[in-house]
């Protein structure tokens, strides 16, 4: 079957613009370097995936027109108007009953007394302040107007995981109720790189801040401050800040009733520096101790006390959701995403205000869009229905397509596979693409098949360590059990090798991410982006056509998510 297939994927690519179809082992030597895009203007785009169509996408949606997108702002209506009259253009149905939206309820915390906030530890008589952006930074999952805490005493929990799976309890004979824990990111063994803990460099899902509020708030803690470490966590400080800053957006206990903590937040390493050392202990020891087996939590003689005020409001944002029906099997589902929302305005800002969010995610968007258009006019069309989903609330904690996996248009059990597009960093061609979550499902040989039809070779993720596969859409499409793609061009840059494609990641990483800074720029090398999405439109087709499914792999955590869903069908 597999020869079949690979003819079929180079005649494809190459009608979208892609390679020729060779299939040799070594892609071709890297091209000069390009002109700027002229992007295609509008009403002009292509049903073939280019470079031009592309362009044209991120350099709209990015626009500060659209000012950096925001949930409850300008900038939402813009972008989902955009979207839709995208789809229309294209053929394709509203995909949720009728709509192309899905309402999504929201819960909005805004601090209104944040420059004065100050959390203050006691300890040995003393007190310590902590200034809010510079020291750490909180807020609450309540959805309180006021929050106040006071004399709660502080517990150093390790990196705050309970995984019988790995037998690691790190509250074992610990009761923290009403107290306040400080955690690690990342999973045990990553602070001293030890290989035979968890999955070693590969970070879990406990190593994810989210699960770190969650098991919190189920052992009955006040509160949890994460302490920040770049390294562990892949980004620093000033992302933290950046993200958790101004309103907050949690799903309403309607829809998520699990515990949720009263304080959240994070300290610089510094900050837990001085914490411990105000009650005595030494952070950096005691940090060691929680990377070995037998780790006993310590509590800190330290009480940690804090008060600010919330505006509260429920709002409503919404999931765009474009539907190509299946010819043969239309209750069977393969869904494409890729999140639209970004951080909008800071008026407090001096010069640029705007977060564009060009490569994050205006390219992922832009990938979805002609996606869509392919499929909307491919011939023969497709067997099975394709799902094109742009969800919101992304960066405030994946709520968008967490509030679709509680509400499917289709059933999750039919759901073939979800491909997610987050982050199509814009440096070049590539000899490789890189997955995310390596190793986790049979989507892995998809991808593989479709990069052999382009000379290219598939790597793994080069940094497990910052859990990257739990940091977007695809993440709660996982947690219900559909199998998940999450890719990205490789770092083997056709020009300049794994040398310029870190050096290039990086600097967006280090200078853009989350940042003003990301703007769209006509001279970007967009050649290895549209041959990245070509390659993922080879999987959807492959996925599209089969009357098979894909499977996790055995050691999947979300294997067990599956097999349970299935077995509760009905048939």
């Amino acid at each position: 079957m597999r020869l079949p297939f690979l003819l079929a994927a180079a005649l494809l690519l190459a009608a979208c613009g892609g390679p020729s179809g060779d299939t040799a082992a070594t892609a071709p030597p890297a091209p000069p370097k390009p002109a700027p895009i002229k992007p295609t203007r509008e009403g002009h785009f292509s049903p073939a995936i280019t470079a031009e169509d592309f362009a044209a996408h991120v350099a709209r949606l990015a626009s500060d027109e659209f000012e950096g997108r925001k949930p409850g702002t300008i900038g939402e209506r813009m972008t989902t108007t955009y979207l839709i009259d995208q789809f229309q253009r294209m053929g394709l149905k509203p995909g949720n009953r009728g709509s192309f939206l899905q309402a999504v309820p929201a819960i909005e915390t805004t601090p209104t007394d944040a420059d004065a906030l100050t959390l203050t530890v006691t300890a040995g008589g003393r007190v310590e302040s902590f200034a809010y952006r510079r020291d750490a930074i909180v807020r609450t999952l309540q959805g309180k107007p006021e929050v106040t805490l006071a004399d709660s005493e502080l517990v150093f929990a390790g990196y705050g995981v309970v995984a019988p799976e790995y037998q690691w309890n790190d509250y074992a004979g610990l009761d923290v109720r009403g107290k306040t824990v400080i955690v690690l990111i990342n999973d045990p063994g990553f602070g001293n790189d030890d290989p035979t803990l968890f999955k070693g460099r590969a970070m879990t899902y406990y190593g994810r801040w989210t699960y770190k509020y969650e098991e919190a708030a189920r052992q009955g803690a006040a509160g949890c401050l994460i302490v920040h470490d770049t390294a562990g966590a892949g980004y620093p400080w000033q992302v933290v800040v950046n993200s958790w800053s101004g309103p907050q957006f949690d799903l309403p206990p309607s829809e998520d009733a699990s515990p949720r903590l009263l304080l959240a937040g994070w300290l610089t390493g510094e900050a837990a520096r001085r914490l411990f050392a105000a009650a005595g202990a030494d952070f950096d020891a005691l940090r060691k101790t929680a990377d070995r087996r037998g780790f006993r939590p310590t509590p800190l003689a330290a009480k940690l006390a804090t008060r600010f005020h919330n505006e509260i409001r429920s709002v409503e944002s919404a999931n765009v959701l474009a539907l190509v029906p299946g010819s043969e099997r239309p209750d069977e589902v393969v869904v494409y995403s890729a999140h639209w929302d970004h951080f909008g305005r800071d008026p407090k800002l001096a010069g640029d205000q705007i977060y564009n969010g060009a490569v994050d995610n205006g390219t992922g968007l832009a990938a979805l869009l002609e996606l869509a258009d392919a499929f909307a006019h491919q011939q023969p069309p497709p067997k099975r229905s394709l799902l094109f989903l742009a969800p919101t609330l992304e960066e405030a904690g994946l709520l968008g397509s967490r509030y679709y996996t509680l509400h499917p248009v289709l059933p999750l059990t039919r759901t073939v596979a979800d491909i997610n597009m987050d982050e199509l960093i814009p440096y070049g061609r590539t000899r490789d693409m890189a997955i995310i979550g390596f190793g986790a499902s049979q989507l892995d040989e998809y991808l593989k098949d479709a990069l052999v039809a382009q000379g290219r070779t598939i790597a793994p993720d080069e940094e497990p360590e910052n859990g990257f596969f739990y940091r977007s859409d695809q993440l709660n499409f996982a947690r219900a059990g559909v199998p998940v793609l999450f890719a990205r061009g490789g770092f083997d840059k056709l020009d300049g090798g794994t040398a310029a494609g870190r050096a290039a990641y990086d600097d967006y990483t280090r200078n853009r991410y989350h940042k003003p800074a990301d703007n769209y720029d006509p001279n970007w090398d967009l050649a290895g982006v549209i041959e990245d999405v070509q390659a993922l439109y080879a999987v959807g087709r492959r996925l599209a056509d089969e009357s098979t499914f894909p499977q996790w792999a055995a050691t999947s955590e979300f294997r067990a998510a599956r097999e349970a869903a299935l077995r509760a069908a009905p048939h």
